[in-house]
């Protein structure tokens, strides 16, 4: 079968799926694009996707190993996010890193495509990831100035106000969780215009924490997480 549509993520570990396990999957994620390509597909078969985002990668990387295959998949549909590695390194050229994105976003949008393009999250609730909320707010005017020279669609991941509820979040803190993905994929396809019969997941009661409690759990966090990476 032809497909007339076709979808192509890239990007990093956010659209990769990371947080949302799948051990049937060969890479054991599923993530936002998946479900966003499983909800075109079942509302019209001449859809088809490729998802081309690999955990880790910068920017640049993102750029020079994902952009031409996504452009000789002759996609109608493009996400890109990526940069939010580069803003957590201990130091980056955001204005640097964001002409190689605008010619990045020049070039799909000249393929005919549309495109979609994320700001980042705002971190300021998290104590260690908050430190970058600076960097990340020049990022997104960059984005969204960007989105407008190209008429790239946006979603504005820093106005979800929702993902500011940690049960969204994966035990990393870094990256969503299944549920956080399923409603990034939800708000994925409002922006797209898209129908979906998304259920979303109801989430777990919030445990209340003693300051003592809450201060071993963000120890552990620390020790498991924040040092290794």
């Amino acid at each position: 079968m032809a497909f007339t549509e076709r979808f192509v993520a890239l990007g990093d570990s956010f659209t990769e799926g990371v947080g949302d396990d799948d051990p049937s999957l060969p890479n054991g994620v599923r993530g936002w694009a998946d479900r966003v390509a499983e909800q075109l597909m079942l509302a019209d078969t001449s859809w088809g996707y490729a998802n081309l985002a690999v955990r880790g990668k910068l920017l640049n990387q993102v750029l020079a190993e994902q952009l031409d295959a996504a452009l000789a998949l002759q996609p109608t549909l493009v996400t890109l996010y990526a940069g939010g590695n580069d803003i957590l390194r201990p130091a980056v050229d955001i204005d640097e890193l964001m002409a190689g994105y605008d010619e990045g976003v020049a070039r799909l949008s000249a393929s005919g495509a549309r495109v979609l393009l994320f700001t980042g999250f705002d971190s300021s609730k998290s104590a260690v990831f908050g430190r970058t909320r600076g960097r990340t707010a020049i990022y997104n005017e960059w984005v969204r100035e960007i989105a407008d020279r190209h008429g790239a669609l946006l979603l504005d991941y820093w106005r979800l106000r929702e993902f500011q509820d940690w049960r969204y979040w994966a035990e990393d803190r870094l990256h969503m969780s299944s549920a956080g993905h399923t409603l990034m994929a939800k708000r994925g396809l409002e922006v797209l215009q898209a129908e979906d019969v998304i259920s979303l997941p109801e989430l777990p009661a919030l445990a209340a924490l003693s300051r003592r409690e809450a201060f071993a759990a963000d120890a552990r966090w620390v020790r498991r997480h924040v040092v290794p990476w």
